[in-house]
């Protein structure tokens, strides 16, 4: 099955090490990032789409955390 994941976050290496850890766990990037800005609180705001192929079938019981 294939898994799909949006990651999101301030624009900062913390967000980088997010996106990091999840490409050395073997997902993949789809897409380009994308950036908005809060004006909230005055920062930008990252999105990247990451998706990874797994053995199973799909079920509403799948945590995309634990892959």
């Amino acid at each position: 099955m294939k898994l799909y994941r949006y990651l999101t976050g301030p624009d900062d290496a913390a967000f980088c090490k997010r996106v990091s850890a999840a490409l050395n766990k073997g997902w993949q990037l789809y897409g380009a990032p994308t950036l908005t800005f809060d004006p909230v609180k005055g920062r930008v705001i990252c999105g990247q789409a990451v998706v990874k192929e797994v053995s199973g079938d799909w079920s509403d019981d799948v945590i995309l955390s634990d892959h």
